[in-house]
């Protein structure tokens, strides 16, 4: 028996229909690669970008540790000041060279 007019066009359309949700899945398991994908990339670069903020902050920011306590000279000893050139006697208030071994500051001067 021959297949009618009906008959063809109805396996006609199931083919097209067929080839159709092929092109589909094809292009649905393409596009679930290639978001997998993008979304791997964004996760490793925000990954990398929170390490590097935490890196930060706990080394420059306010999370950073308060510094140890460094010992100063004790106060009888003179700061150096670049003053002059290095060797030069430094000069004193009263225009006279200061005695070896003192250490007395002139008072502050009154003007009339």
């Amino acid at each position: 028996m021959a297949a009618s007019k009906k008959d063809v066009r109805i396996q006609r359309e199931r083919a097209r229909a067929y080839q159709a949700r092929l092109r589909f899945n094809a292009f649905q398991e393409r596009r679930r690669v290639r978001d997998n994908l993008l979304s791997g990339i964004v996760g490793g670069v925000l990954l990398i970008a929170v390490l590097g903020a935490q890196v930060g902050y706990y080394t420059a920011g306010p999370g950073r540790p308060a510094p140890e306590p460094v010992p100063s000279a004790p106060a009888g000893t003179p700061v150096p000041t670049s003053t002059g050139a290095p060797g030069s006697p430094a000069p004193t208030a009263t225009g006279t060279p200061a005695a070896p071994g003192s250490t007395s500051t002139p008072g502050p001067s009154t003007t009339p």
